[in-house]
């Protein structure tokens, strides 16, 4: 069927329809006098105004109170002010992102004859959709969303979060309180609380440059996963958590491969297409990788033109810049093109702004050039289009591949691959070049030796077990801690489905997706009061392509073989067929470099004994053989100088942090 013909147009400018982006934040109680004056829910809802800086909305409630800040994308009225009730104010809903199939769920389940509708919000269609159906009402949802319900007649609250997490939730018990709220800014405005820093948390930092899970770098705030339900009342103990999302892998083997990717590129132009509704300018971020670009050419197609925006990121280090190919690709579509280009000093100066937003230690080295990507964008759209997921759906990293050859490598002697072949593999020459030959075969010989899973986490580990005992002042206190790899390895078992690329697959939409990812996607572009919306993680598109054969996925050691055919006639050659390169910032060579100044100033031996934490001793090591050229310790050093800057943030509250002067 014609690509045409498998997508409705897109009818831009629908005033009909109402939807925002924004933050909430809350407080349960069973104490009526807790918060009087409403000076703490204010505060709360304060912290995230740059989420929202156009509208705020209060309901209080003496057991539950609800804030909300608005920032709107499709119609500006005040129809679609939020905390939102429904018609006689039993049930009361706060809710950050979007719901694409809310029209759909509005006529499927005959909202219209039911309800009197005092907007055409997609909040509203959830609130009456939980009327007629409960909490499981989240079943249905296709989007990306955070919310906080209040059911007055059962005296329930319900805080949900969308399937791979797009949009972020935190909680806080405290002095008898149940606190919550968009980010964990909005906690720390909870009189009498002080931050300390989760010791469990760090263990896992230092090995994946990220908090992974549940867990939040600060004890007591915790995560709510994607995909989950939680609930509890004023009185309650532990609050309830429920599952109601989680990828299934039932291959359909009559499936045959052309059908595979006509289905595939169909779900994504419809995906593209819920997303552009808006009633604002949407733009892309273009990095000249094949996700990206993908939305860039079906965003034209579905539009039926190119006048819109793109932007994307330029290095001065050839082997991180991917700029040509964006420009490649803008011009081959037509679009308006905009490079931004990163600079060390910039990252040096934004380092404390960039950890402001996310309130965490997060070393991920896409955080800075995307905040200037968005500080840019800012300025010619209210949203924009992001690649993220496909990767995690469509088959695309290096370790996806190496699995399979991890096979083949298998059935040489033991004895020649580590007698032999790891020896002369020790040997490379250290390169700081992006996904240079002595970084992939060192991750690959060292842990093709391990299991599955554990092998898998090998190609993203930061900091061995031992390294990080290397590092830490007093290391038996992280000996109770289970070993980081076990968040993958009990993902890999818990996995059902047959085989192992999928089970990989699973691992990484997971963890590196919600926990790694979308804290990028969401904090860097929610700090210039800009929504970033995700097409790849549409559920019906995850649901199909849960069901297509691997060897479609990736026959041989070609990654990204579904989406790469479904795109052919869209995209340049030079496109489809590059190797992936993933957005990085160069700073293994600026630590030796330009950053060099920086990372000894906040590795210092006594900013590090001032955490309690570090061993000046190891950390030291680190940086030595890294500057000798010995070993590639950059993403290390890079995590260990994000989670100093947090401590001194956020734990020793110090005014002197900033990198533009303090380093």
């Amino acid at each position: 069927m014609p690509l045409e013909r498998m997508v409705e147009r897109t009818a831009p400018g629908r005033a009909a329809l109402r939807r925002v982006m924004c933050g909430f934040a809350g407080i349960l109680t069973s104490d009526a006098a807790l918060d009087p004056s409403g000076r703490t829910l204010e505060r709360m809802a304060a912290s995230l105004r740059h989420r929202g800086p156009e509208a705020s909305g209060f309901h209080r409630d003496p057991a539950c109170r609800l804030a909300h800040r608005r920032l709107s994308i499709i119609d500006l009225s005040a129809a679609g002010r939020q905390p939102m009730a429904n018609e006689d104010g039993t049930v009361w809903l706060a809710c950050n992102g979007e719901i694409y199939n809310f029209r759909d769920l509005r006529t499927q389940f005959g909202l219209d004859g039911k309800h009197c509708f005092r907007s055409r919000t997609d909040t509203e269609v959830l609130l009456h959709l939980y009327e007629e159906k409960g909490i499981d009402c989240v079943k249905q949802l296709n989007g990306m969303y955070a919310f906080a319900l209040w059911d007055t007649r059962t005296r329930t609250l319900y805080l949900a979060r969308d399937p791979f997490g797009v949009k972020p939730l935190f909680y806080l018990r405290h002095g008898g309180a149940f606190y919550f709220g968009s980010e964990i800014k909005a906690l720390l405005a909870v009189p009498g609380f002080q931050p300390r820093p989760s010791l469990e948390a760090l263990h896992h930092f230092l090995a994946f440059d990220y908090v992974p899970g549940a867990l939040t770098a600060f004890e007591g705030i915790s995560e709510l996963r994607p995909g989950h339900v939680m609930s509890l009342g004023p009185t309650d103990g532990e609050p309830r958590l429920e599952r109601f999302y989680d990828l299934e892998y039932e291959i359909d083997a009559h499936l045959g491969e052309t059908q595979a990717v006509e289905r595939s590129r169909a779900l994504l132009t419809q995906a593209v297409q819920r997303q552009l509704v808006a009633d604002v300018p949407v733009g892309v971020m273009l990095s000249g990788g094949i996700d990206s670009s993908a939305l860039t050419a079906l965003m034209a197609r579905v539009r039926g033109d190119a006048d819109f925006h793109t932007f994307s990121l330029a290095f001065d280090e050839p082997s991180f810049d991917e700029s040509s190919y964006a420009r490649l690709v803008a011009r081959h579509i037509g679009t308006k093109h905009h490079e931004i280009r990163v600079t060390p000093r910039q990252v040096q100066d934004l380092l404390p702004t960039c950890l402001g937003c996310i309130d965490e230690p997060y070393a991920d080295g896409s955080a800075i050039p995307t905040y200037l990507l968005a500080q840019c964008a800012r300025q010619f759209v209210t949203v924009l289009l992001s690649g993220e997921g496909g990767d995690e759906f469509f088959a695309g990293y290096d370790t996806h591949a190496a699995y399979r050859v991890r096979q083949l490598y298998r059935r040489i002697p033991p004895g020649l691959r580590q007698g032999l072949i790891r020896p002369l593999v020790d040997r490379l020459p250290v390169s700081h070049r992006r996904l240079s030959l002595d970084f992939k075969a060192k991750r690959f010989v060292r842990g093709a030796e391990l299991d599955i899973p554990q092998s898998h986490f090998y190609w993203r580990v930061v900091l061995s077990e031992e390294a990080k005992r290397l590092v830490l002042a007093e290391p038996q206190r992280f000996q109770q801690y289970a070993p980081s790899h076990q968040f993958f390895s009990d993902a890999y078992a818990r996995c059902e489905a047959q085989d192992t690329l999928n089970r990989l697959l699973y691992i990484d939409c997971s963890y590196h997706l919600p926990d790694d990812l979308m804290i990028k996607n969401d904090r860097m572009t929610m700090a210039h009061s800009l929504e970033a919306r995700v097409p790849f993680t549409d559920t019906d598109l995850v649901t199909f392509l849960a069901t297509v054969p691997v060897a479609y996925k990736m026959p041989g050691l070609r990654r990204k073989h579904l989406l790469r055919s479904a795109l052919k006639g869209l995209l340049p050659d030079a496109v489809l067929k590059k190797k992936k390169l993933g957005l990085e910032m160069p700073y293994s060579r600026w630590l030796r470099a330009e950053l060099r100044g920086v990372g000894e100033a906040v590795l210092s031996d006594s900013r590090l004994r001032a955490t309690g934490i570090f061993n000046p001793a190891g950390v030291r090591k680190l940086w030595d053989e890294h500057q000798a050229l010995h070993t590639d310790h950059g993403r290390a050093l890079w995590g260990l100088i994000n989670y100093l800057l947090w401590h001194e943030l956020y734990i020793e509250k110090r005014s002197d942090t900033p990198c533009g002067s303090a380093c």
